[in-house]
């Protein structure tokens, strides 16, 4: 917990015993933490202009909840923000009640915002294939770009998977990747031979991009520290263009890319949520849409009664 202490030691006394059992009995990752700081923190701010605070969490009501609902609607946050938010308050004030800190809970009867549909993007197949294709180069950063990239489709991984893991992670020879995922849950995922391929190649030079810093990084930037986002998405970005494609290419779309592919290809929906590392399956499900569409289009042209026939490709015509 030690890149959240600050935020988290300027916070109240209650959400600091809140997070401390987040960290020590729930083990929640760091980035979680953060998460939860970030979001309480926000709420502490708010209630502050109404001179309130989480000290005295038993003077915070549902009305004060709303108003801060309020408040987050009119700075046009997407509804899954604001409803990770209300997620925060509503697990650190059941904390609150199941250890007598409070007797009622504020958020009791507050809604989350009703969610719009938004269904992922994805790259088709040729896509997806061109933008590996196009990258071609000898530098030992091109080797490393092309095998980070390799994975993120090859095997559907987060990108914050894929910047955490370590030399012994992986297994080319087994064709093997081991995964830690959301909640510190580890998985092992399969290796494409073109991962494995670009993997090897790629190791072959790693150390010709700088001192080892991160000596245990599989992806390390040109000075040998540990890649970051930023850089995963910018070497995603000069790939794109490469490739041609400018519709904004981001690892969790190469992410989709590989479920969507995965399920057109005749993968059963249980396999691709475990090998998307997915804990509930109604995740998985979203990437059932871009098939059904897929489908939709194919009916379309292909059915007689579809109403987008020519007027004479129904039936045979009678002589």
């Amino acid at each position: 917990m030690s890149s959240t202490a600050g935020t988290i030691n300027n916070l109240p006394e209650p959400v600091q015993v809140f997070m401390t059992y987040l960290d020590v009995e729930k083990r929640s990752s760091a980035a979680t933490l953060r998460s939860y700081a970030k979001d309480i923190s926000q709420f502490e701010e708010f209630l502050e202009t109404r001179k309130k605070t989480l000290a005295v969490p038993e003077k915070i009501t549902s009305d004060l909840v709303r108003a801060f609902l309020a408040k987050l609607h009119g700075q046009r946050l997407a509804k899954s923000t604001m409803s990770r938010k209300l997620s925060s308050l509503r697990s650190f004030f059941k904390y609150m009640t199941k250890h007598r800190f409070i007797q009622n809970d504020p958020m009791v009867g507050i809604r989350n915002p009703k969610q719009e549909i938004r269904h992922p993007r994805s790259l088709n197949v040729d896509q997806a294939v061109n933008l590996m294709d196009a990258h071609v180069g000898d530098e030992p950063a091109d080797k490393r770009d092309l095998a980070l990239a390799e994975m993120l489709y090859g095997s559907g991984l987060r990108v914050s998977e894929a910047i955490t893991l370590d030399l012994f992670d992986i297994d080319t020879s087994s064709g093997v990747v081991r995964v830690s995922g959301k909640g510190n849950k580890e998985r092992l995922s399969p290796l494409s031979d073109a991962a494995c391929k670009a993997v090897n190649d790629y190791l072959a030079v790693r150390a010709e991009l700088g001192p080892a810093l991160e000596e245990q990084a599989l992806f390390v930037g040109n000075r040998g520290g540990r890649i970051n986002r930023r850089q995963v998405n910018r070497i995603l970005a000069r790939m794109a263009e490469g490739a041609g494609l400018h519709e904004g290419v981001h690892p969790h779309m190469l992410r989709h890319s590989f479920a969507s592919h995965m399920l057109q290809s005749g993968a059963d929906m249980r396999s691709v949520q475990e090998l998307l590392g997915h804990e509930h399956l109604s995740t998985t499900q979203r990437y059932t849409h871009l098939n059904l569409q897929q489908i939709m289009n194919v009916y379309d042209k292909a059915h007689p009664l579809a109403g987008n026939q020519s007027p004479d490709s129904g039936e045979d015509k009678k002589e």
